[in-house]
């Protein structure tokens, strides 16, 4: 029998397709999802970054550095408005991976 004349038991539908797809993207999802998950101490560190400089543009003076100490819970020098500011951003990022997007 001939390469040619083979007929596999099955045939490839749109809905097929869109499966295939479906998997894929699923797929895609849980490998990233493994990725991020796999470094949390990276993802700490650009959250802080993101933190500190979402800070600054709105005036706050803290370095880089006393923003991560209170963020760790150490006691840092600074302007009690400022260093509320930094445990609120924190709190906030934290409480974002618990929200559903689709709910009010």
């Amino acid at each position: 029998m001939a390469d040619s004349d083979y007929k596999p038991p099955y045939s490839i539908t749109d809905k097929t397709i869109s499966l295939i797809s479906d998997i894929t993207e699923i797929l895609t999802e849980i490998t990233i999802s493994k990725k991020l998950s796999s470094n949390p101490k990276l993802r700490r560190n650009n959250r802080v970054k993101t933190i500190h400089a979402s800070l600054a543009i709105e005036n706050n003076t803290l370095s880089l550095e006393q923003v991560t100490d209170i963020i760790n819970g150490k006691r840092v020098l600074g302007a009690p408005a400022e260093i509320c500011e930094v445990k609120n951003a924190f709190l906030a990022y934290e409480r974002l991976l618990s929200f559903v997007p689709y709910n009010i």
